[in-house]
């Protein structure tokens, strides 16, 4: 079922946790007593998809977090112990030991050899391997565990040659960030320190630049290094129950045209539920992501134009040059009649010639007139431009900046069919909600009651009074055909509408960061503490005023879009009647904030009444001595 899901959305390859931070194998493994075999079930995941993989036409990649809690905590776990380093063969013989094609030999620790032997199982018992994924990420830092990157990377390039090494590896990099965001220009080519065992690091993931020539010329090495971008089907990476976010077909849409059609692989993750299933709202998303995007590029609508016949033959390695050092140039396509498109993709043949252009235009003659119709930078393996439908009989790239010299392998032209698209939901601050489709037409039903939207559900017939908050689901139906679409669903605080700010810790001065901008139902304004001159250190507050007594359940915290200064990580929550004496309502931590900065939900354990409630920011991501928020909510009792 799994399989099957991710087959329908279009993808070419399923990547399973065979162990994530929790250090629990999905395979039955003699290494540890950490894993299926011990478990009621007693069966093995990797086996089963792998088997799936290969009967559904699927590659197969596995994520081995290099972190293991059990190792850490377990009184006879071997992670970060400072164990000795002790020449090792690798699989260490013991009862239950594969038996693969060959063995190795490395000077390692006891845990790098317990990985070793984790790898070694995964690489020799399930076939074809087309990707590894590791990451950096440390649930606990400060164990002091070293890992043996280089004899990873060796055993892995010796048993499984075709095997891309992804994240915190040479062959794939991350996008850096776990949202789903894409650079405007994606460079594969990156700069690299090289270490003496062979190692390289990059600049560093998250930067905006990662390969402009300036951001080159700062260092002695560079390395081919393209891109991943990575986010979840759901709001959190795991499964939580059936009001948690899903993602709308549209939304999928979005990011893979900015992630396929921006030089980068675009990894969805998909989350089992509590019946071992993809769920059927997830199911219905990942089919409707495949429809579309089946029926968008079944047909390259530049077959039959007149100009380089190279670019249409289908060739990624071959392509249209400029001379060296001739950094602009057009190419033209007289199309075969008038043609209607909104996608553009373009492709430069990297295999050969490696990734040049740096910014080019797209023009389409339209009444014997040229009209740009759309613009990028790089380009790369694909790049993808979703514009409005436009009717041309001819279409003009015009490139004008580039690395030695012009090029393209790939012009094709398509039409995205018109979809039906998911509700839009706002609310002002008096809590009157508004609900639209984009482009209008479909009737729009909803709930209220947490129960799933269908067709039979309230019709939505102007506007609702939402002032006290609450959770509404929505779905579009499609007048004539009945169809409909994927499920949006949103939890409003109470309106704020007559609220104040009573008092804060601090502010910067800015208007565009001050602490009435928290509560102004706008997400591009902020709230920022004291950033400039002396900082203040944490906590950072702001108290609000209700205007009257309210019951207080929970709250939201919407972080800033543009950067992770100041970003919550730890809060506490305290309401009061009279605004002097104040009682915890709640105090947390938003665990995977920085990597995946969504709005976060809060229920407290039970609903507190008063007019003043104070927000406070304990510690922020990255150990920041300022706070942050672009909106602040709460929830009614």
């Amino acid at each position: 079922q799994w399989v099957l899901a991710a087959k329908s959305a279009g993808m070419k390859l399923m990547m399973l946790v065979a162990k994530h931070h929790d250090g629990f194998c999905m395979w039955p493994s003699p290494y540890t007593d950490h894993d299926v075999e011990t478990s009621p079930w007693q069966g093995d995941i990797v086996k089963e998809i792998t088997e799936a993989c290969k009967r559904h036409g699927l590659k197969f990649g596995f994520y081995l977090s290099p972190a293991d809690l059990y190792q850490i905590e377990n009184e006879k776990g071997v992670y970060g112990k400072n164990s000795e380093y002790v020449e090792s063969v690798i699989p260490t013989p013991i009862p239950g030991a594969p038996k693969g094609p060959r063995t190795f030999t490395y000077t390692v620790d006891d845990y790098n050899r317990y990985f070793l032997n984790q790898l070694y199982e995964l690489l020799t018992q399930y076939g074809e391997i087309t990707e590894v994924w590791f990451d950096g990420a440390n649930p606990k830092p400060g164990t002091g565990q070293e890992y043996n990157y280089a004899d990873w990377y060796e055993m892995i390039h010796e048993l499984q040659p075709g095997a891309n090494i992804a994240i915190a590896g040479p062959d794939v990099r991350w996008c850096g960030n776990e949202a789903g965001r894409t650079r405007r220009s994606e460079w594969s080519v990156v700069p690299a320190t090289v270490n003496e065992d062979g190692t390289w690091k990059g600049a560093g993931s998250t930067l905006d630049d990662l390969g402009s020539l300036g951001m080159l010329s700062k260092f002695e090495d560079m390395r081919w290094h393209p891109a991943e971008t990575n986010t979840s089907i759901r709001h959190g990476w795991f499964w939580r129950d059936e009001k948690q976010y899903v993602k709308t077909t549209q939304e999928i849409l979005d990011v893979w045209t900015r992630s396929v059609g921006g030089n980068t692989v675009f990894l969805l993750n998909l989350t089992p539920n509590d019946r071992g299933l993809i769920s059927d709202r997830d199911v219905a998303v990942l089919k409707g992501v495949g429809e579309v995007l089946r029926e968008t590029y079944a047909t390259d609508l530049a077959q039959g134009a007149g100009g380089p016949g190279v670019l249409l033959d289908g060739d990624s390695e071959t392509g249209w040059s400029t001379a060296n050092w001739l950094t602009s140039g057009d190419v033209v396509l007289e199309l075969d009649g008038e043609k209607t498109f909104s996608r553009v993709l373009l492709q430069e043949p990297i295999a050969t010639s490696g990734q040049r252009v740096s910014k080019f235009y797209v023009d389409a003659r339209v009444d014997g007139a040229w009209k740009q119709v759309g613009e990028g930078t790089t380009i790369g393996y694909k790049r993808i431009l979703a514009i409005d439908p436009v009717t041309a009989d001819a279409v003009r790239i015009r490139i004008r900046g580039s690395r030695v010299s012009a090029q393209l392998s790939t012009v094709s032209l398509h039409l995205a069919p018109v979809i039906l698209t998911s509700p839009k939901l706002s609310r002002t601050r008096d809590g009157v909600l508004s609900m639209v489709c984009d482009p209008a037409g479909p009737a729009i039903h909803y709930t209220l009651d947490g129960s799933t939207p269908t067709a039979e559900s309230a019709l939505f017939e102007g506007s609702i009074n939402m002032a006290d908050g609450g959770h509404v689901r929505a779905v579009a139906v499609h007048p004539t055909t009945g169809e409909v679409s994927s499920e949006v669903s949103e939890v409003f605080g109470m309106a704020t509408a007559g609220w104040k700010i009573a008092s804060f810790s601090s502010e910067q001065a800015d208007a565009s960061e001050q602490a009435v901008n928290a509560i102004d139902g706008n997400p591009a304004t902020i709230w920022h503490s004291q950033w400039k001159g002396e900082v203040p250190e944490h906590p950072h507050s702001i108290v609000i005023d209700l205007g009257g007594e309210k019951s207080v359940s929970g709250f939201t915290y919407l972080p800033r879009s543009n950067s992770l200064a100041g970003v919550f990580k730890k809060w506490k929550v305290e309401v009061s009647t009279d605004g002097t004496t104040y009682t915890t309502a709640g105090e947390g931590e938003f665990g995977n904030i920085k990597n995946n900065p969504i709005q976060q939900i809060v229920r407290f354990d039970q609903a507190v009444s008063g007019r003043y409630v104070k927000v406070i920011c304990l510690e922020s991501v990255d150990n920041a001595k300022w706070a942050s928020a672009a909106e602040l909510g709460l929830l009614g009792g």
